[in-house]
């Protein structure tokens, strides 16, 4: 996959994992392309853990979208629950 693809990619995965997890408001553009790329390649080692197989080509599909999603939720989990989210104050 292309860099560009992989912003696109990394850009729609972690602004849906954002969202699924409430995160959405306080995530920019930035770092909703970090959770996402690193969502795709935890989720893809997360699927090569438990089918057994060693796939190393990712490419552009649904499938690659739904398991960068699945990889950024958890990222999210994991964070939110280490860090605990930080309460905006109400204007």
């Amino acid at each position: 996959m292309t860099w560009l693809a992989w912003i696109i990619l990394g850009g729609l995965a972690g602004w849906i994992a954002s969202m699924l997890t409430s995160n959405n408001a306080g995530m920019g553009l930035i770092a909703n392309i970090v959770v996402g790329i690193l969502g795709a390649f935890a989720g893809n080692y997360l699927i090569n853990l438990f089918t057994g197989s060693n796939s190393t080509n990712i490419s552009f599909s649904f499938q690659t979208l739904l398991i960068a999603i699945g990889g950024a939720v958890v990222l999210l989990f994991l964070f939110n629950l280490i860090f605990g989210r930080r309460q905006r104050p109400k204007s």
